[in-house]
């Protein structure tokens, strides 16, 4: 699995810094056009859901997006993300987890706009921001196939799929290290309401935020 993130990941970052090659060469009059490559780690706010059946409540995340810096401050970014991860079926009952020894593996992908403002302080190289914005957050849980009738598996009974729109609010610094390079540190809340709670150990925890707090680096390619 961390083989699978690290090729993922290493395959992403080539990408951004091709686009970024085409994107900085020609520079839209007023605007910075920077794609970026992200590294976060989240602990969610269904701790008890991610716990029992992941084993942790704190997940890595590996990620790309491209980032739009106006003359006057504004700033928008897209970013895709994208967390896998194989655990156990659980329940959760009485306050207390049970795994059940079927695997359930765990697919999140977040795709998130956000709209902010960076701060013009003394040094053009170390630069905060502070932004808001919302996305779509796709989820599904997929678990083994023991137990099933071939018609139970066609139909996808093994299977939970589900989308559902969320919010974040996001505030950090970026810092400046060559001409073409930056990277930044910060930490983004957010909240997915309605998305878990419907079965599972969800709903035995009583959690239904898909949410959480995530500190993230990035590296952004681009003036």
């Amino acid at each position: 699995m961390i083989r699978r993130h690290v090729l993922i990941a290493s395959l992403v970052f080539v990408t951004i810094v091709s686009m970024a090659a085409r994107v900085s060469a020609q520079p839209p009059p007023g605007i910075s056009l920077r794609p970026f490559f992200v590294v976060s780690g989240e602990g969610f706010s269904a701790k008890n859901t991610f716990q029992t059946a992941l084993g942790s409540s704190f997940e890595p995340m590996f990620g790309g997006g491209l980032d739009a810096t106006f003359a006057n401050g504004l700033f928008v970014d897209v970013t895709a993300s994208w967390l896998s991860k194989t655990g156990q079926t659980a329940f959760f009952a009485n306050g207390q987890g049970f795994q059940l020894g079927q695997p359930l593996t765990v697919t999140l992908t977040p795709v998130e706009a956000t709209v902010g403002y960076r701060f013009a302080l003394m040094s053009p190289n170390v630069v905060p921001y502070v932004g808001a914005g919302g996305g779509i957050y796709i989820y599904k849980e997929e678990t083994g196939t023991v137990g099933l009738t071939v018609q139970e598996i066609n139909s996808g009974a093994n299977v939970f799929d589900s989308k559902h729109a969320g919010f974040l609010g996001v505030a950090g610094v970026e810092v400046r290290v060559s001409r073409l390079i930056a990277v930044s540190g910060d930490v983004q809340y957010t909240r997915v309401p309605g998305i878990l709670g419907s079965g599972g150990v969800s709903l035995g925890a009583g959690e239904s935020d898909l949410g959480g707090l995530a500190v993230r680096g990035r590296v952004l390619v681009g003036r």
